[in-house]
């Protein structure tokens, strides 16, 4: 289970891995805590006011085709954006009760029964109101199973798109003498470095996950840098996804190039 702030997340953080595991037979649910009602509209083209006045229908059309592309199952938690401000409207989602969210997380958790939850970081990956709420509610959820007959073996935080993927990319670009976006980025993120415990490898799902972005027409502008690379110099560069392993139920020795390391060995054992 992969728990997000916004459609588009999903395809943004993650997707190769989600597509991956669903091909391998893995049933894969994104929950996904708002409808993006509040959102931007990034793509030039589409920024019209008769997109903005039908945004929240747009958002959740633009949700079951990327989900389709990864081949996920996909459900929205039924709250609502709260966007990009430090003072989101009393409706939104970071507004609600952390209880409230809880609640709805646990209904879905003990329905689906996940063994790996995926989520973001205490920063929320980027300093979104949703993203540090998402945080919140899918850790809470986390810990709120624990001992329970549905409870959860591992908690991964994303680290996707980290400082050390866009330095190997901008050097790996910048090296063959290509044009790089990425040090524009670099420049603003901070000059920390992620523990990351887990990678997976899913160069062959990147062309998945670039069609499940592409889905969400609303939300992405074709002509930013991160489409533009070529996509062979990032599969020779850093053909993974990664993560840090938050919390484990399970044996754990990380480094590890699975999700399922250890729950596999446990599900094999006879005893």
């Amino acid at each position: 289970m992969a728990v997000h702030a916004h459609p588009d997340d999903e395809s943004s953080k993650g997707a190769a891995t989600l597509a991956r595991y669903a091909a391998e037979g893995a049933d894969v649910l994104v929950v996904t805590c708002t409808g993006g009602e509040r959102g931007d509209v990034l793509n030039p083209r589409l920024n019209t006011p008769e997109i903005r006045a039908n945004l929240p229908e747009i958002r959740r059309r633009e949700m079951a085709r990327a989900r389709e592309i990864l081949g996920v199952r996909q459900r929205f938690l039924g709250f609502r954006d709260s966007g990009l401000t430090d003072d989101p409207p009393a409706d939104s989602f970071a507004r609600q009760p952390l209880g409230t969210a809880v609640h709805r997380l646990v209904e879905v958790i003990r329905e689906f029964r996940p063994d790996v939850l995926v989520t973001y970081d205490e920063t929320g990956g980027y300093p979104h109101p949703d993203h540090i709420r998402t945080h919140e509610v899918a850790v809470t959820a986390f810990d709120a199973v624990t001992g329970t007959p549905w409870q959860i073996a591992k908690l991964y935080y994303l680290a996707t798109l980290s400082r050390q993927w866009f330095q190997a990319m901008h050097d790996a670009l910048t090296a063959r003498g290509l044009d790089s976006a990425m040090g524009e980025v670099l420049a603003e993120l901070p000059d920390t470095e992620i523990p990351i415990t887990t990678r997976i490898h899913c160069a062959d799902y990147f062309d998945v996950r670039d069609r499940a972005l592409l889905a969400h027409e609303t939300q992405v502008d074709p002509a930013h840098g991160f489409l533009r690379h070529p996509r062979d110099v990032e599969r020779e560069v850093w053909p993974t996804e990664d993560y840090v392993l938050a919390r484990s139920l399970v044996p754990a020795d990380p480094p590890e190039d699975d999700l399922f390391a250890g729950i596999r060995a446990v599900s094999a054992d006879p005893a």
